[in-house]
């Protein structure tokens, strides 16, 4: 075979035309993850914001929106493990507590579900939302 005079990767990819995401920054990521949730493609605006995740690591404006993509595409658990960790980032985010009992529903873990609604209220106690979730997550 000819040389071509083109560097090539172990994929055969050639390094000289890097893709949108290699172009992209965090931020740009993010502004295009968020597009596609509004767009409510969600499971893509998941990848995207991956991708955004591991350029910025430990961001709560990243994360927030990540785990909302997990959730509103079924990803439950992962949904799971990113609301935790953007609590990890923020333990008052009300928020966050609100989105990871939502999730932890979906996942039948009613109990912890409920403790999460419960901070998320204490935390935030004028959310209607927040109480009336709990609310019925006491009667189930």
């Amino acid at each position: 075979m000819a040389s071509t005079g083109v560097p090539w990767d172990h994929h055969g990819v050639t390094d000289a035309s890097p893709t949108p995401d290699d172009r992209e920054g965090a931020y740009e990521l993010l502004q295009r993850g968020q597009a596609l949730i509004k767009r409510r493609h969600h499971a893509q605006a998941a990848i995207v914001l991956e991708r955004a995740a591991r350029a910025e690591p430990g961001k709560g404006s990243i994360l927030e929106p990540l785990g909302r993509a997990y959730h509103l595409s079924g990803q439950y658990e992962r949904a799971r493990e990113t609301f935790e960790a953007l609590l990890e980032v923020d333990p008052s985010a009300h928020w966050a507590h609100f989105a990871l009992a939502a999730s932890l529903r979906k996942l039948d873990r009613v109990a912890e579900a409920r403790t999460h609604l419960r901070l998320a209220v204490a935390l935030s106690p004028g959310s209607e939302l927040y109480r009336r979730a709990l609310a019925r997550l006491e009667i189930a």
